[in-house]
């Protein structure tokens, strides 16, 4: 198996994975709420392991999607910025598991290092993927073999935007006063996951099936 083939089958295999175990996990876990509670809140408890194992192993995977991505888009439009904020995305996600995220009740002035990098980082994840999104949905208008896939791509960065937005607007913080949004924070949160999660997915799949020679083309386009 060649090097692209082996990203593509990273990029493939980590989001299923990621999404599956985080969705049966919180099904299993005795008083979480998946449409209440934040993905990381299964970071939490005794088997917090398992949620922690998860974001390690989605990071690992997505980092050697985004040297795949490199190798095959080495020159034109998001050859540069492209991978880069898909190994970025992928270090966060990587680092989000050890660094444990602190009790949604937590009031700031309360919260543990691990817990404001866990915070830090899922902030880098929730801004830079959209924008990765954007970033290559200008190459792949641009580009003959991908722009049927260019409408997806804007797609999933708009949906992840809509998500993160309401996410930032409509809850209160888990520390204020409640209101008739906070039963709905982890749908949200899932909702901006899952678009990122779903275009990786049909990204390294497409890539996958792109031919050696054919998923870039040197000096074709200009470089960004």
């Amino acid at each position: 198996m060649n090097g692209r083939r082996l990203a593509a089958w990273a990029g493939m295999i980590g989001p299923v994975l990621f999404v599956a175990v985080f969705t049966i996990e919180g099904w299993l876990r005795p008083g979480y709420d998946p449409f209440a509670n934040f993905v990381s809140a299964l970071s939490l408890g005794p088997r917090g392991w398992v949620q922690i194992a998860n974001f390690v192993v989605l990071g690992a995977l997505l980092l050697t999607f985004a040297r795949g991505v490199a190798a095959a888009f080495p020159s034109g439009k998001a050859s540069r910025a492209g991978p880069l904020l898909l190994a970025i995305v992928a270090v966060c996600y990587l680092l989000s598991g050890p660094f444990v995220m602190d009790p949604m009740v937590t009031p700031p002035a309360q919260m543990s290092l691990h817990g404001t990098l866990h915070q830090l980082f899922g902030a880098l994840v929730f801004s830079l993927s959209p924008i990765a999104c954007f970033v290559f949905f200008r190459r792949f208008r641009d580009e003959p073999r991908w722009r049927a896939f260019a409408r997806w791509t804007l797609a999933a960065g708009l949906i992840s935007v809509a998500a993160v937005a309401l996410l930032a607007i409509l809850p209160a913080k888990p520390y204020a006063a409640p209101n008739a949004f906070n039963a709905w924070q982890g749908v949200l949160q899932r909702a901006a996951i899952v678009a990122n999660m779903v275009w990786l997915f049909a990204f390294a799949w497409k890539l996958r099936g792109q031919p050696a020679q054919s998923a870039a083309r040197a000096g074709e386009f200009a470089p960004s």
